[in-house]
C-alpha cells in the first residue's frame, strides 16, 4: 500500500533533500537505496536498485523527509554498506523484467513436482526471479526444519540460476499471495501491514467476540490481526465496568451475567427458567452486588429496595376475601356435622320414633282413643281368637309391618280419659299439633255425650 506525500508539493533545495528512496518490490518487500546521483523521481517510477549479486527493478513508495520518519521508526540506520539506485528504468530493462516475471509460474509448478518426488515436508508459497535472471528466491513454510541440500542441486541444474530458500511464517505467506478478508476489503497484511504482533484469545474476550475458529481466524490459519485494533479501546472502557464473580440474588431468582455492552454500560442478566434477558445499568449492578454483600435480597433487578410485609388488619371488612371464604367454608361444615349428631342422637334416645318428623301424624292418636287396651279396636272381633298378635293392633300380626314405626302405638297416651268414648277420633292420627282441631272435638264433647261402644259377640 503507498503511502501518500504530503510533504511532495513542497520545494525543498536540492542541497537539503533527503536522499534515501524507499523501493517497493514484488509481494509488498520494501527496501531503502541511496539516490547518490540526484536524481528527479516521481511515485510510482521504475527504477534500477543494486543488489547483492546482479540488479532488480523496482517501484519508488516514498521519498524526501517521510524516508527520514519511517526509517526512525524501523531503526535503519544509513551506511555506507547501503545500496543505490543506478537509473530510471528504460524499456529494455522492463522488457527483461517482464520475461523474468514470466518464468515464475512454471519454475513454481515444477520446483512442487521435485519436492514431491523427494518427499519433504515443506510447502512452496512463492518464486521470485531477479530482473537480471541471475538469481531466484524460494519461498516456503515448514513447521519442522527441513534438509533442502539436495533439493538446492537439483533445482541449480534445473533452472541454471543462483538458489536461495528463504523460509517464511504463514502470516508472510499469506502477505505475498494476497487475498480478500471477511471485511469484503483486500487483507492489511499484503497492503500495508508490516509488523506481525502476537495475538491471543484474550483479545476476543475483551471485545466479548464469540470464541469461533471459523470467525477468528484469517486465510492464514492464525488470529485475525484486527483483533488488536482496537483492543485498547475497549481496555480503557472496561476499568468503569464490575466483574460479577457470582450470580445476583433477588427474590424474583437468582440472575446470572449474559452479556456486557461496554460502550453502552449496560448489563445483561437472565433468570434459570427464563429465556428473556433483561438490561441493568451499571450503577444498579454496583448496588444489587454491595446489597448482597450485606444480605439483604432486592425485590428484582429494577427494585432494589424490598417491600415490609403486610400485617393483617383483623377488621372483618378489611380481611382478605379468600380468608373469608375458607371460614364460611369451614363453619358451614361444622354446622352440618352437629345437626347429623344431633338427629343420630334423638334417634338413640326415642325408638320408638315419637319425635321423628315421619311420625307426627301418629302423635296424638293415643290421646283420642279414649279405650284402653282393646276398646274400640276394629279388630276386637277377630275370628281368630286364639292368637294373642292380633289382639288390639291391626298390624301387629303382619310380618311386613311389625316393625313400622309409622304405625306403633303409643303406649304411654293410651287411655287418656279426655279422648275416651270419641269413637270419631280413631281416624285423626298425625293431627298433633293441629290446636284447632282439637278445640273443635272438646266442643262437641261437651254438647253430645258419647255412645256406649257395643260389645262384640264372642265366638
Amino acid at each position: 500500500m503507498n503511502v501518500f506525500d504530503w510533504l511532495s508539493h513542497m520545494d525543498v533545495p536540492a542541497g537539503q533533500r533527503f536522499d534515501v528512496v524507499e523501493v517497493k518490490f514484488k509481494g509488498g518487500r520494501k527496501e531503502y537505496f541511496r539516490n547518490i546521483n540526484q536524481l528527479e523521481f516521481v511515485t510510482g517510477d521504475y527504477v534500477v536498485c543494486e543488489m547483492a549479486s546482479g540488479q532488480h527493478i523496482g517501484t519508488v513508495s516514498l521519498q524526501g523527509e517521510l524516508v527520514r520518519l519511517q526509517m526512525k521508526r524501523k531503526n535503519v540506520v544509513i551506511s555506507d554498506d547501503m545500496h543505490v539506485v543506478y537509473r530510471v528504468a528504460s524499456e529494455k530493462d522492463l522488457d527483461k523484467h517482464t520475461q523474468a516475471i514470466a518464468r515464475e509460474m512454471p519454475t513454481l509448478y515444477r520446483t512442487r513436482e521435485i519436492i514431491r518426488e523427494m518427499k519433504l515436508n515443506m510447502k512452496l508459497s512463492d518464486v521470485e526471479f531477479q530482473s537480471d535472471n541471475t538469481k531466484t528466491t524460494f519461498y516456503y513454510s515448514s513447521e519442522e526444519r527441513v534438509d533442502f541440500r539436495e533439493l538446492i542441486k537439483s533445482l541449480a541444474s534445473e533452472f541454471k540460476v543462483r538458489i536461495e530458500m528463504r523460509q517464511i511464517s504463514l502470516r508472510q505467506e499469506a502477505s505475498r499471495l494476497g487475498g480478500l478478508g471477511s471485511c469484503g476489503r483486500e487483507l492489511c497484511c499484503s497492503t500495508w501491514l508490516t509488523d506481525f504482533k502476537n495475538i491471543s484469545t484474550s483479545a476476543a474476550r475483551y471485545q466479548n467476540l464469540s470464541l469461533n475458529p471459523a470467525k477468528l481466524s484469517g486465510q492464514c490459519g492464525r488470529l485475525k490481526c484486527c483483533l488488536n485494533y482496537e483492543l485498547e479501546t475497549y481496555i480503557d472502557a472496561l476499568r468503569d465496568i464490575p466483574t460479577v464473580e457470582a450470580p445476583l440474588r433477588t427474590k424474583k431468582g437468582v440472575a446470572t451475567l449474559q452479556k456486557t455492552d461496554i460502550f453502552k454500560k449496560i448489563m445483561w442478566f437472565g433468570f434459570d427458567k427464563d429465556t428473556n434477558w433483561y438490561p441493568v445499568a451499571i450503577q444498579k449492578v454496583l448496588e444489587i452486588i454491595e446489597l448482597n454483600k450485606q444480605g439483604v435480597i432486592p425485590e428484582s433487578l429494577e427494585i432494589l429496595t424490598p417491600e415490609p410485609e403486610k400485617s393483617l388488619d383483623r377488621v372483618p371488612g378489611k380481611l382478605n376475601s379468600d380468608l373469608e371464604n375458607l371460614d364460611k367454608k369451614y363453619s358451614d361444615e361444622q354446622k352440618k356435622k352437629k345437626k347429623k349428631k344431633n338427629k343420630s342422637g334423638k334417634n338413640k334416645n326415642n325408638p320408638s320414633g315419637q319425635n321423628s318428623p315421619d311420625n307426627q301424624e301418629n302423635v296424638g292418636a293415643a290421646e283420642i282413643q279414649g279405650t284402653p287396651n282393646n276398646q274400640g279396636n276394629p279388630n276386637q272381633g277377630n275370628p281368630n281368637p286364639g292368637k294373642p298378635n292380633n289382639q288390639g293392633n291391626p298390624n301387629q300380626g303382619n310380618p311386613n309391618k311389625q316393625g313400622n314405626p309409622n304405625n306403633q302405638g303409643s303406649q304411654k297416651n293410651q287411655g287418656n280419659p279426655k279422648n275416651q268414648n270419641n269413637p270419631g277420633n280413631q281416624n285423626n292420627s298425625g293431627s298433633q299439633g293441629n290446636h284447632r282441631n282439637q278445640n273443635n272435638q272438646r266442643k262437641q264433647n261437651k254438647q253430645e255425650p258419647a255412645a256406649a261402644p257395643t260389645p262384640t259377640p264372642k265366638s
